[in-house]
């Protein structure tokens, strides 16, 4: 059973990246032109988050700071910058943000490009990190900048930016340069706390990213809020039996994996977890006949292919000198 227990480690990890992958391919490109629906909510500022003036160039560790220690983290901009500010560049990536943000223990969550997102998670108390170009499109002048409220009487959106600890913007001067940059932006949530526009596969795409850098209580703390949520979403339910297997529970993870594909019987990554499990506990007949399963529903140029074709080499392997198969595998049909 240890060949059995190296092979299912990595290849559930590899099955889960895969699904959250394919999840991520059928949502893309749905979102439309941002709007700016504002005017009916009422002003908002989050006079408590900390101010971090810039030095130089290092917007972006004076931004992050800000959203670090608004999470009660005791951190400070000058802190930051041998981890997010890149001295050739003269700036900080976008990527060196999300990595920094999830070894604080905290997950980076990307908003949807839509100022709706924005102010609504503005609403909810959060602080959000945008990515700015001041400049043109052809010469273009990053800024990061953290937006801390609005005022849709006077059309102004309130930012922590640069050296100004309360810099008013006009909305359509935001919004350009905003455009500019991608409508890039991030919020740092707690694990047990998913922001309020967030959607299930948004979060276990932002967890999964984080997952090798947090602490495994905090990786739960995500999962079961996330549960608590949205109970019935396919991919949540995925992440939760994943984490049964990974934890050793192969029972309790073949009969969440089963009741994902009573809703989700088209999920092939799902079936092919359900057979690793199944092979976990002897289940040698079943567990190929999952794979197999698996394998027909999934078409030739599929991420998930080779993933499903390794299972069934390895369970045609290992079913050859299996023994009789226990009595428990009669409670998995």
């Amino acid at each position: 059973m240890q060949a059995l227990a190296a092979f299912r480690d990595a290849r559930i990890s590899r099955a889960l990246r895969l699904a959250v992958a394919v999840a991520a391919l059928a949502v893309a490109g749905c979102a439309g032109t941002p709007r700016f629906d504002g005017t009916s909510l009422p002003a908002v500022e989050l006079d408590d988050v900390p101010f971090f003036p810039q030095t130089d160039y290092q917007c972006g560790p004076a931004a992050l700071a800000t959203i670090l220690a608004h999470e009660g983290l005791p951190v400070d901009a000058d802190a930051l910058v041998p981890a997010v500010y890149i001295e050739g560049l003269r700036g900080s990536l976008q990527a060196e943000l999300l990595a920094a943000t999830r070894r604080h223990g905290l997950v980076p969550y990307r908003l949807r490009p839509d100022p709706d997102a924005l102010l609504a998670e503005v609403s909810s108390g959060k602080p959000v990190l945008v990515l700015q170009n001041l400049g043109l499109d052809r010469f273009p002048v990053w800024h990061y900048a953290v937006v801390v409220g609005f005022d849709p009487s006077r059309g102004d959106v309130l930012l922590r930016s640069g050296t100004e600890r309360r810099r008013r913007e006009r909305v359509s001067r935001f919004l350009r340069s905003w455009a500019r940059a991608g409508y890039w932006a991030f919020v740092a949530a707690a694990p047990d706390e998913p922001p309020v526009t967030a959607d299930a596969d948004g979060w276990i795409r932002a967890v999964t990213d984080a997952a090798h850098v947090l602490a495994p209580s905090s990786a739960d703390a995500a999962l079961r809020a996330a549960t608590s949520r949205w109970p019935t979403a396919p991919i949540v339910m995925y992440a939760s039996a994943v984490r049964l297997g990974e934890a050793g529970r192969w029972q309790d993870a073949a009969r969440a994996y089963a009741a994902l594909l009573e809703s989700d019987p088209g999920n092939a990554a799902a079936r092919n977890n359900l057979a690793n499990m199944l092979a976990e506990g002897g289940c040698f007949d079943e567990a190929l006949r999952q794979a197999r399963a698996a394998l027909a529903s999934v078409r030739a140029d599929s991420p998930l292919r080779p993933a499903i074709e390794d299972t069934v080499a390895t369970l045609l392997r290992r079913s050859d000198g299996a023994a009789v198969e226990p009595d428990s595998c009669a409670s998995f049909p």
